[in-house]
C-alpha cells in the first residue's frame, strides 16, 4: 500500500471517529418536559398532536409564534411587560419545541397554516393580534392572508416568507440536502448550536451558556430533528400567497434587527412597501432574534405599536369579517 493510500484511510478514519463523537442522541420527551414545560407550561390535543403553549394575563388577545428550531421560550423576555395589559398564548408548532412531531408529517406552509387555526378554534380565540419570527412570522402573515376574519393585528418579527436573493443559512441548508440533512438530523453536537444562536444575534456575546443550553433541549427533543429534516424537504404548496400581501387591511408592525444576517433587513423593507397598513421599526444593532437579544427595547415597540392602533381595532371590529367575505 502506498503513502497516498494510507493517508487517505487515515483520514477517513479520523473522519469516521471525529463523526461518531459528534453523534447526539435523541432525548426523551419526558427528561426534556421535566425541564422546560414549569408553569404556566399546558398541553392540548390539536387535530391528534399534543401541542405545548403558554396562556398568560388577562385582556386583549395576542398569539404568538416562535421561528425554526426554536420554542415559545423565545418570547419569554417580554411576557412581564405584555401579560400586565394582555392575555398572551405562546405556542411551541408542530416539530419543534416540546410538541414534538407531527405523526401526519404535515409541515407545509398551508398545511401549518390549518394546524394554527385548528389550534385556536381548540381554544376557543375568535379574534386575536397574531405575532411571529423568522419562520413563524412567515405563518403569522399566510395565516393573516388566508384568515383575515381572526386577526386584528400583526406583528412581524425578522419574518420569513418572501422570495429570497440569497442562499438560507449554512445550519439549515444542511436540512435541505438529502445525504447531509441524514447525517444533521443525529450529529449537532453542543458546539455547533452555540455558533448557530450566536449567528442570530446582533452581539453574539449576549448568547449565554443557559440560552445555548435551551436550544440544545428542545433541538435534541425526540423527533424534532427528523421533523426538521422532513420539514425542509416539503415545498412551499401555495408560493402565491406572497402575491396576496397587499390583502393584509390591519394595522401591522414591522419588527427587525439592523444586524440580521439571516433575513437581511431589505426584506423588512419589502414586507413594509407590500403591506399597506404597516409601519417599520429597525431596531439598531439587533439580529435575527431581536426579542430574546434586548427584550426591554423591543416590547416597548410592540406596546407602544399595540396602544396606538387599539382605538382603529376596536372601532372596527368587523373589518376582518368583511375582508373574510371578499376572498
Amino acid at each position: 500500500m502506498n503513502r497516498a493510500a494510507k493517508w487517505a484511510i487515515g483520514l477517513g478514519i479520523a473522519g469516521g471517529a471525529a463523526l461518531a463523537l459528534a453523534v447526539r442522541r435523541d432525548r426523551p420527551a419526558s427528561e426534556v418536559e421535566t425541564r422546560r414545560a414549569r408553569s404556566p407550561s399546558r398541553f392540548i390535543d390539536v387535530d391528534g398532536l399534543r401541542t405545548h403553549y403558554r396562556d398568560q394575563g388577562k385582556g386583549p388577545l395576542l398569539v404568538l409564534l416562535h421561528g425554526s428550531n426554536a420554542s415559545l421560550h423565545t418570547w419569554e423576555g417580554w411576557m412581564d411587560s405584555l401579560t400586565r395589559e394582555y392575555r398572551v398564548i405562546t405556542v411551541d408548532l408542530p416539530g419543534q419545541g416540546l410538541t414534538g412531531p407531527d405523526p401526519k408529517n404535515r409541515y407545509t406552509p398551508l398545511a401549518e397554516v390549518s394546524w394554527l387555526d385548528a389550534f385556536v378554534s381548540a381554544l376557543g380565540l375568535e379574534r386575536f393580534t397574531l405575532g411571529g419570527n423568522s419562520m413563524g412570522g412567515g405563518l403569522a402573515w399566510r395565516y393573516t392572508v388566508v384568515h383575515p376574519e381572526r386577526v386584528e393585528r400583526l406583528i412581524l418579527v425578522d419574518a420569513f416568507g418572501l422570495r429570497r436573493e440569497e442562499p438560507i443559512p449554512f445550519s439549515l441548508r444542511l436540512y435541505e440536502t438529502p445525504v447531509l440533512s441524514r447525517v444533521v438530523r443525529w450529529t449537532t453536537p453542543r458546539f455547533m448550536v452555540k455558533r448557530t444562536v450566536k449567528s442570530t444575534y446582533g452581539d453574539p456575546r449576549k448568547v449565554t451558556p443557559e440560552t445555548v443550553d435551551l436550544y440544545v433541549d428542545v433541538l435534541l427533543r425526540e423527533g424534532n430533528r427528523e421533523a426538521t429534516r422532513r420539514r425542509f424537504a416539503q415545498k412551499d404548496s401555495d408560493p402565491s400567497l406572497e402575491e396576496r400581501l397587499s390583502e393584509i387591511k390591519v394595522p401591522t408592525l414591522i419588527l427587525w434587527g439592523s444586524r440580521d444576517e439571516w433575513i437581511l433587513p431589505k426584506y423588512a423593507r419589502r414586507f413594509h412597501a407590500r403591506i399597506p397598513q404597516s409601519r417599520l421599526v429597525m431596531m439598531e444593532g439587533l439580529g435575527h432574534v431581536p426579542m430574546e437579544e434586548d427584550p426591554h427595547k423591543t416590547v416597548a415597540v410592540v406596546r407602544d405599536f399595540l396602544h396606538q392602533t387599539e382605538a382603529r381595532v376596536s372601532a372596527h371590529p368587523a373589518a376582518g369579517l368583511q375582508s373574510a367575505r371578499q376572498v
